[in-house]
């Protein structure tokens, strides 16, 4: 049976149909989450922005000769990258073969 619309209940059909809310405190009438409801509860609170990759992000900066950082713009935008993409690219190859070097 759908409920009628509150501006349309009478004084007394308004007072009984909101009866739940004149509690002082409706936490003692909750439950647990359960696991679903946990996990979406976590997804609207997650905070707005860019999506977290690995560990997450850290800004830095980066003295770098002016002839070398145009070539590393150069290719990066060759390759439909962001300059610092290619550098964390570039370090992300050093430190594989360096680790490779190793055993």
């Amino acid at each position: 049976m759908k409920r009628k619309p509150y501006w349309e209940m009478s004084a007394g059909e308004l007072a009984a149909a909101t009866r739940q809310f004149d509690a002082a405190f409706a936490a003692d009438a909750s439950r647990p989450l359960t696991e679903a409801e946990r996990q979406r509860w976590k997804r609207v609170k997650r905070k707005r922005g860019r999506p977290r990759n690995g560990l997450g992000f850290r800004r830095i900066s980066v003295s770098m000769e002016k002839g070398l950082l145009r070539q590393v713009s150069a290719l990066a935008k060759k390759r439909h990258i962001s300059r610092s993409q290619l550098l964390a690219e570039a370090a992300a190859s050093v430190l594989a073969r360096e680790a490779g070097a190793d055993r």
